[in-house]
C-alpha cells in the first residue's frame, strides 16, 4: 500500500468516523414493574425480595415518587438487582386471585382488598411494602422518601 493510499484511508475514517458526541448514548435503565402474581412467580424460580408500590391515581405524592425516586438510576439499580418490583392501585377494581383466594375491591372502604391486607387497614398514599423471600410482610414504609433516604432503606431491607 503506497502512503498516499494510506494517508486517504486514514483521512476518509477521521472525517466519517462518529465522533464521541455522536455515539449512542446507552438509555437509562428502567424498572420492570410486574403484577404481584408475576413477582410471585419469579420469586419460585430465583427467590428476591418484593417491593410492593401501593398508590392510588390521585395522589400527588405517588406520582413525584414516581418521577423522582422510581426513575433515578442509582434506585433503579438496587431495585433490578435485590427486588421484584411490583405497583398497586390501591383502588383498582380488578380482582386479584392470588394463591386461590380472591381479592375484590370494596366500596365499603373505597379500597382494594389486597391493598388494605397489605397496609394492615393503614391506608395512606404511597406505601411502600416490602415482602421477604417467603412472601411475608417485613416493612411498611409510608409516604415519600427523597432518593437518598430511599437508597438507605432499600440497602437494609435487601441485607435482612
Amino acid at each position: 500500500m503506497t502512503f498516499s493510499v494510506f494517508f486517504l484511508q486514514v483521512l476518509f475514517l477521521s472525517f466519517f468516523a462518529p465522533t464521541p458526541e455522536a455515539k449512542e448514548k446507552v438509555p437509562p435503565a428502567k424498572l420492570q414493574w410486574l403484577t404481584l402474581n408475576q413477582a410471585i412467580e419469579k420469586n419460585k424460580t430465583k427467590p428476591k425480595k418484593i417491593l410492593i408500590d401501593v398508590y392510588t391515581d390521585w395522589c400527588g405524592w405517588c406520582k413525584k415518587m414516581d418521577k423522582q425516586v422510581y426513575q433515578n438510576p442509582q434506585i433503579v439499580e438496587q431495585l433490578n438487582e435485590d427486588f421484584y418490583v411490583v405497583k398497586l392501585n390501591a383502588e383498582q377494581r380488578q380482582n386479584v386471585t392470588i394463591d386461590g383466594k380472591t381479592y375484590r375491591y370494596m366500596e365499603k372502604y373505597r379500597a382494594h382488598e389486597l391493598a388494605l391486607s397489605l397496609l394492615n387497614g393503614e391506608m395512606s398514599y404511597p406505601n411502600t411494602v416490602f415482602l421477604n423471600e417467603k412472601l411475608q410482610v417485613m416493612q411498611r414504609v409510608p409516604g415519600f422518601l427523597p432518593a437518598k433516604e430511599f437508597s438507605r432503606v432499600l440497602a437494609f431491607i435487601s441485607k435482612k
